[in-house]
């Protein structure tokens, strides 16, 4: 039976007279991805802030591995990796020596730099200066340093932003390579397809608070709706749309009266997706 790698009890952060996260709890199993999704704004910063110990929370408290992390920042800290958003690499040394630096932080001998730069793609660029890499190349290298470690948990921000799609699938496909090998991934995206792909479950947060937090799936049978798209030819040879909402008792009679009545030239169903169950249950999209 899985522990609990992470757990955040009333959790609580404020910046003067704003309320950044305002008393939220939840837990992550281990070997679990939680995808952490919301706007600019909704408290998902400060709240990686506060589990990986950059933050103290100013009430309630975050629990990471078992430890109390206000109280064991350096030890918690061993045993995790991070992987922002905006880079701070050293850029006037190559990839390798990045890696070799944060290996010799850790304390980790022997360290094969190459063996992981090629997972992440980097084979050929590994002596490079990073100052000559694009910012996809940086985000790769930014994935690779936050696997140093081996960590028991890692907290991914964004982590295929400026990829091309073959490199973001590459990213992904790692990321659950650590997850299959018992790590934790709490995930911030804004990339609701990228989320719904990879996470066991997903948490909503706006306006600092946790609003929705289940599997995709049950998400979407809660929230969602489903129903059947079909293109039409009119008398005049022209494409009309229909929409039919499916798991009603109408449904049937529906589907019935659209092929008896109607020339059907294309039809197939449609779910909610997680951006539409957001935007439902905030009012906001994601970029808002």
């Amino acid at each position: 039976m899985a522990h609990d790698a992470i757990v955040a009890e009333e959790l609580t952060y404020w910046y003067g007279e704003l309320v950044a996260v305002d008393h939220i709890s939840f837990h992550v199993a281990e070997g679990e991805i939680l995808g952490f999704l919301g706007p600019n704004g909704a408290g998902k910063t400060t709240t990686v802030k506060m589990l990986t110990g950059l933050l103290k929370p100013k009430a309630g408290k975050a629990m990471l591995l078992g430890m109390d992390v206000a109280s064991n920042v350096e030890k918690v800290q061993g045993d995790i990796g991070v992987c922002f958003e905006d880079t701070n690499l050293y850029e006037q040394i190559s990839a390798v020596g990045n890696l070799k630096l944060f290996a010799r932080l850790f304390g980790i001998r022997p360290f094969d730099a190459n063996a992981l730069l090629k997972r992440v793609g980097l084979a050929g660029r590994e002596k490079d200066r990073v100052e000559t890499y694009s910012k996809g190349l940086k985000q790769r290298l930014m994935v690779a340093r936050s696997m140093v470690n081996r960590p028991r948990v890692l907290f991914l921000d964004e982590p295929t932003t400026g990829l091309d799609p073959t490199s973001a699938e590459a990213i992904r496909n790692i990321i659950l390579e650590e997850c299959e090998r018992g790590a934790t991934v709490f995930l911030t995206t804004h990339d609701m397809v990228e989320a719904d792909k990879l996470s066991d479950r997903v948490a909503f947060m706006n306006e600092g608070k946790i609003v929705a937090l289940d599997t995709p799936h049950n998400l979407k049978q809660q929230y969602g709706k489903r129903a059947l798209k079909a293109k039409i030819a009119t008398r005049n040879g022209e494409l009309e749309d229909r929409e039919i909402t499916l798991d009603t008792p109408e449904t049937p009679q529906a589907i019935r009266e659209l092929f008896a009545q109607e020339k059907v030239v294309t039809v197939h169903s449609e779910e909610a997706s997680l951006e539409d169950i957001f935007i439902r249950l905030t009012g906001r999209g994601l970029y808002a």
